[in-house]
């Protein structure tokens, strides 16, 4: 019997320190990039469900910067520069990127001699990781290479992301 309720109290315990360290992101210092976790979800203009919702987002993994905190909403700003409020649980801290201004080509290697292994359009939407020195690696569905940080929105400029 004691041994049951060492297991029940260890996965209590763990389970807490999982719950914990997934918030932990959500509690951060604006401003900060994240992305919509939602398939759905509303922009509104105010920090709560009383305030009209602005915008209806239909795009899960949408890069947004968060500017701005009030309880359990976050004011954020959309690749466009529109802002609004949005629950923190429509949020991810999964690091995305949109492509902006024109093709952007992603590289074997982060150098602009490498060979193009992907072209992505203006408005594709990809994972971000391994930025440093002007370039990030950008996974689009499987489709990934090293893409210039300026061609991409959801990172500052010169960002080291692990």
């Amino acid at each position: 019997m004691r041994l049951w309720s060492w297991i029940i109290l260890g996965a209590a315990a763990l389970s807490l320190t999982v719950l914990d360290a997934g918030e932990a992101w959500a509690q951060r210092k604006p401003p900060y990039f994240a992305s919509i976790a939602a398939g759905k979800a509303r922009m509104r203009t105010g920090p709560g469900r009383n305030y009209p919702a602005s915008w209806l987002y239909q795009r899960e993994d949408l890069p947004i910067r968060v500017i701005d905190t009030y309880g359990e909403w976050r004011k954020v700003q959309d690749p466009d520069g529109t802002e609004g409020w949005m629950q923190v649980n429509l949020l991810s801290d999964a690091r995305t990127a949109m492509v902006v201004g024109r093709i952007a080509e992603l590289r074997a290697q982060p150098q602009f001699g490498a060979r193009v292994t992907w072209r992505a359009a203006p408005g594709v939407v990809g994972r971000i990781s391994r930025c440093r020195q002007g370039w990030c690696y950008f996974d689009v569905r499987g489709r990934g290479g090293y893409v210039e940080q300026s061609h991409i929105w959801g990172t500052d400029p010169n960002e080291v992301v692990p």
